[in-house]
């Protein structure tokens, strides 16, 4: 409940200091503050050193596994707004507003990370999506800008209004939101009773999910829209807003794909392998950098939907260590995205020999996004495949899945040949020391976690 609470006070603080501080710099420090507050706060409710105790009636219900997922989402927005903090700044005039949302949408992904019920399940993803729209939109003179976010305002809301519609079959079948409303109905068996409403309810809702975490073939809106967005927020939105939606997904049918049988496997594989295939050969044909990165966020929804199709403890821990590895990678690279004016491949012609820094924390981002061992997402995707052989899933899955991350090595290293075997004279925005620090930290950071992935998962246990 900590993270909750702190997450939407914060957001209010925020939105009061634009009043007060004057100086955009001022404001950047106190969302940093703020973030760092809202940590110890969440670190404080895993440990029981502080806690503040509501009742919900049992709308929420809070374990170590869901709290350690905030601290990761925490973790990564403070990681964004120290790399990204002045750009955030020269996004507009209302810097205040901005940070604001963020905590808004922190709010609602803790929600995410607790709800046990159907009704927070839709609150948690509105809360979360609808500073999203407005975030996409901040640019009010670039067309792009505006048009991604309606785009992304008319498919959020149609695919909400899937969404409950498919919570209303449930209802309707069970006459209960709870999550847990099954268990009770449980017969000895182990089987399930199940309705016909009851199974369309649900398929409903995978739709709806799939729609929110861009998963093929509910993905389209996901190009334009990251593409259209300012650059500083589409890092933002592509990872600790697509890593919480994918752990809604996981509570959600943690233990509900029971209900749909034997067509839940097949219909989870198809939309992995459409996923996968979407994302990864689409990607290879993209002329814009940026673009190119929306596209590869869609062929990393395949495989962190590897945790939802095992459904095992090695799963909990993949997709934990997939939150951290692929939050600091794409975070790291959009940072260094952001400072190059042309997001074309041309664009990063000769980058290695006129900013060295931002191209050698580059190739390590991008190395750990394509899964080379001695980078975090190795141990990710290890991770997630391993999960499904261990739970005795399909091999062909596994295999198809590794002829993709394959594929994926081709685009991403396609920028690293811009940078470093094309000549050129990129243009690049102003690039601070303090700025370089901070790529390197997290550089060093994607490295350290992929030699030793026990630093990020003995947290969970201890």
């Amino acid at each position: 409940m900590n993270a909750i609470i702190f997450s939407a006070v914060m957001g209010v603080v925020m939105m009061f200091s634009g009043i007060i501080l004057q100086k955009k710099s001022a404001v950047t420090t106190t969302a940093i503050i703020a973030l760092l507050v809202l940590l110890l706060a969440n670190l404080a409710n895993i440990y029981n050193v502080f806690s503040i105790n509501v009742d919900s009636h049992d709308l929420l219900h809070f374990n170590k596994f869901g709290l350690y997922f905030n601290s990761i989402l925490i973790f990564a927005t403070l990681v964004f707004v120290l790399l990204s903090g002045a750009d955030i700044e020269k996004a507009g005039a209302n810097v205040a507003d901005y940070y604001a949302l963020i905590f808004f949408v922190l709010c609602g992904a803790s929600i995410l990370t607790a709800f046990n019920g159907l009704l927070m399940l839709f609150l948690g993803i509105e809360i979360m999506t609808i500073p999203l729209y407005v975030l996409t939109g901040v640019e009010k003179r670039n067309l792009k800008s505006n048009e991604a976010s309606l785009k992304y305002l008319l498919m959020g809301s149609f695919s909400t209004g899937i969404m409950l519609m498919g919570i209303a079959l449930v209802y309707g079948a069970t006459g209960s939101f709870s999550l847990n409303v099954n268990a009770n109905l449980a017969g000895s068996a182990g089987m399930i009773p199940t309705s016909l409403l009851q199974m369309a309810g649900l398929i409903l809702l995978f739709v709806s999910m799939c729609f929110k975490v861009s998963a093929a073939p509910f993905h389209f809106w996901t190009p334009d829209v990251y593409d259209g967005a300012p650059t500083v927020f589409t890092g933002f939105m592509s990872t600790i807003v697509k890593v919480a939606g994918f752990f809604a997904f996981l509570n959600l049918f943690g233990s509900n794909y029971l209900i749909l049988g034997n067509s839940w496997k097949l219909l989870l594989g198809f939309v992995i392998i459409a996923t996968l295939l979407v994302g990864n050969i689409t990607a290879v044909f993209q002329q814009s950098i940026k673009r190119m990165m929306a596209y590869s966020s869609i062929a990393q929804a395949g495989f962190m939907l590897f945790a939802l199709y095992s459904n095992n403890d090695m799963a909990k821990e993949g997709i934990l260590l997939y939150a951290v590895a692929y939050c600091l990678a794409t975070l790291g690279f959009f940072a260094v995205l952001i400072k190059v004016k042309d997001y074309t491949f041309d664009g990063f012609n000769g980058l290695a020999k006129t900013q060295p820094v931002l191209a050698f924390s580059a190739v390590i981002f991008l190395m750990s996004l394509s899964g080379i061992p001695l980078t975090a997402g190795f141990f990710a995707k290890y991770y997630m495949l391993a999960s499904v052989v261990k739970s005795g899933g399909s091999l062909w899955l596994v295999l198809v899945a590794v002829l993709f991350a394959a594929i994926s090595v081709y685009y991403y290293f396609k920028v690293i040949q811009s940078m470093y075997f094309k000549a050129g004279e990129p243009e690049t925005l102003e690039i601070t020391g303090k700025f370089k620090i901070g790529l390197i930290l997290v550089a060093a950071t994607v490295i350290l976690v992929g030699v030793l992935p026990s630093i990020v998962l003995n947290w969970f246990y201890f």
